[in-house]
């Protein structure tokens, strides 16, 4: 068992500590009359501007699992390991596109979830709850991958034991992520994405800077990354990859871009981050400003070649068996203690941020969406918020169990499949905010029938090391290429959907009441909406 290295846990808990100060003192900033509201709990007073919301999204969708597992694959596999780099280039004009629109119509009509848009768009509950149970589902392993990685951390610095006080720091980091989450609600993760984000760019910078020079400068890093990925893998005979992709990955690295830039901004926390803007001219800003955070991602993707061309760190996780060490071993072995310590410590307040969001969109989502659509329709403002706070606490208990109770591979796979699952429900989502074509049966035939496909085929899909959920690339039919399976089911989710639609629509069946306008879809925050529940309370409109 490796000795624990004092100066680096020292730092690591101090800034944790820090950031659980400032996780309570969020329930004072810039809070309204009360928190027992969901768009003051669940969506910070819907009130963020500019400044704030780029925080927060970036530290959402770049979470500590990004910052393990990019390098990881890269480390794993070579070329292939860099699709994460491109989606975010193609996933930005699509949340130019649709994230105002989503914007607008979620503010007249005080919705706090993409299904509360879709039940009024549609005009079917069975619809929304197939969006929210679907974004649950996506959530769950998700959360419990932060935690994976705020493990791997402690497990490089030496932290471990026997029973459950191995486990014990990581009960400590859930207590606290619970407890704040709970009394300040999105205000702390808004808060803490400041100092998450100043340490993951400062770390990032340093490494790319310093590392280098460590190891005879980016030519030998190359050569010894391309003559490590050269050699074959032991379980296939075949190398393990290459530092370009080849005509047999190009449609895997393809649909694997595509298919994930469909996913990014529907993904629950993505939208729930969205939602808390404070006008419609903040998303269309951050559209055009995150492209920022791809360039953090690329460079993020090269620590993989360095920690290739390490022998020290090579070996470590050959030994461990565990690509998704790749990184700590090699700010562990690279970098003096002490900014060892602080890289593992912006890696655990990385998992922190998006673990609290995703928490506060998946209980939004069951609140709304089930509790109030199914439940309790008659539900005011504080009871929902209340369900909301106690919902979240269940994910995370979730995610807690699952990470401790399953293998970490599975979570890895069960994450990939939840991408699988949530571009199912672009269509209603992403093709709903500019069409009404599509009928609401339409679009409930076609989402069972991609969520089918994309589970079946993932679970029957192995690997060397996995029987079942080994790879998120199949044969696409008819094709004769491998690529994503989210994109293929989400093309038979819209074959379907057209299909289905056609024939309703000759039949007159009737397509379901929808409750928005065209107007809906431009509005911005003119300080006269109100809110259903309240039609006194007018829309605020402060943002930072």
């Amino acid at each position: 068992m490796k000795d624990v290295n004092g100066v680096e846990l020292t730092i690591f808990v101090f800034f944790f500590a820090v950031v659980t100060v400032v996780g309570f003192a969020a329930a004072r900033w810039r809070r309204g009359q009360t928190l027992m509201h969901l768009d003051e709990w669940g969506l910070g007073g819907r009130s963020f501007g500019t400044f704030v919301t780029w925080f927060l999204l970036g530290g959402d969708l770049y979470s500590a699992y990004t910052f393990i597992a990019v390098p990881s694959a890269v480390f794993a596999g070579g070329a292939m390991g860099f699709w994460a780099v491109p989606y975010g280039a193609i996933a930005y004009p699509i949340v130019f596109l649709i994230g105002p629109r989503l914007w607008s119509v979620a503010h007249r009509h005080r919705y706090v979830t993409a299904a509360d848009f879709v039940r009024g768009r549609y005009g079917s509950k069975s619809l929304g709850l197939a969006v929210a149970l679907t974004g649950i589902l996506a959530m769950m392993p998700y959360i419990a991958l932060q935690l994976v990685g705020i493990q791997a951390v402690l497990t490089v610095m030496g932290v471990a034991g026997s029973g459950w006080t191995k486990d014990l720091p990581l009960f400590i980091a859930f207590g606290l992520l619970a407890a704040y989450t709970y009394t300040s609600g999105l205000r702390a993760p808004a808060l803490i994405s400041f100092v998450k984000d100043a340490m993951i760019y400062l770390v990032i910078i340093v490494a790319i800077v310093y590392i280098p020079t460590r190891l005879g400068g980016w030519d030998s890093i190359f050569d010894e990354a391309g003559t490590a990925l050269a050699k074959p893998n032991p379980a296939t005979g075949k190398p393990a990859g290459s530092l370009f992709t080849t005509d047999m990955t190009h449609w895997a690295y393809g649909t694997l871009a595509l298919g994930s830039s469909l996913a990014l901004f529907i993904y629950p926390h993505s939208v729930t981050g969205a939602l808390a803007a404070g006008r419609r001219d903040v998303i269309r800003r951050n559209a055009a400003l995150l492209p920022a955070y791809s360039l953090l991602l690329g460079l993020l993707a090269l620590l993989g070649y360095m920690a290739l061309a390490h022998p020290g760190t090579a070996t470590a996780v050959q030994r461990a068996g565990n690509p998704q060490l790749a990184v700590p071993e090699l700010f562990d072995q690279i970098f003096p203690s002490w900014f060892a310590g602080i890289a593992f410590a912006a890696i655990g307040v990385g998992a922190l941020v998006p673990a609290a969001i995703m928490s506060i969109a998946a209980s939004n989502l069951f609140t709304r969406n089930v509790y109030g659509a199914f439940l309790r329709p008659a539900a005011g403002p504080e009871e929902e918020t209340r369900v909301s706070q106690l919902a979240s606490l269940l994910v995370k208990v979730g995610a807690l169990v699952f990470v401790l109770g399953f293998d970490k591979s599975l979570a890895i796979n069960l994450q990939l499949l939840g991408g699988i699952w949530v571009v199912q429900t672009f269509p209603s989502i992403g093709v709903g905010l500019y069409t009404r074509w599509l009928h609401r049966w339409g679009l409930l035939a076609g989402w069972a029938v991609g969520m089918a496909y994309g589970t079946i085929t993932a679970y029957t899909t192995s690997s060397p090391t996995q029987e079942h959920f080994g790879s998120p690339l199949a044969d696409i039919p008819f094709v004769g290429h491998t690529g994503y399976i989210a994109l293929t089911a989400f093309v038979l989710n819209m074959l379907v959907a057209v299909a289905v639609t056609a024939v309703l629509r000759a039949f007159d069946v009737p397509a379901g009441a929808d409750e928005t306008s065209e107007d809906d879809y431009t509005a911005d925050a003119d300080g006269a909406l109100t809110t259903p529940e309240d039609p006194g309370r007018p829309l605020t409109g402060r943002t930072v």
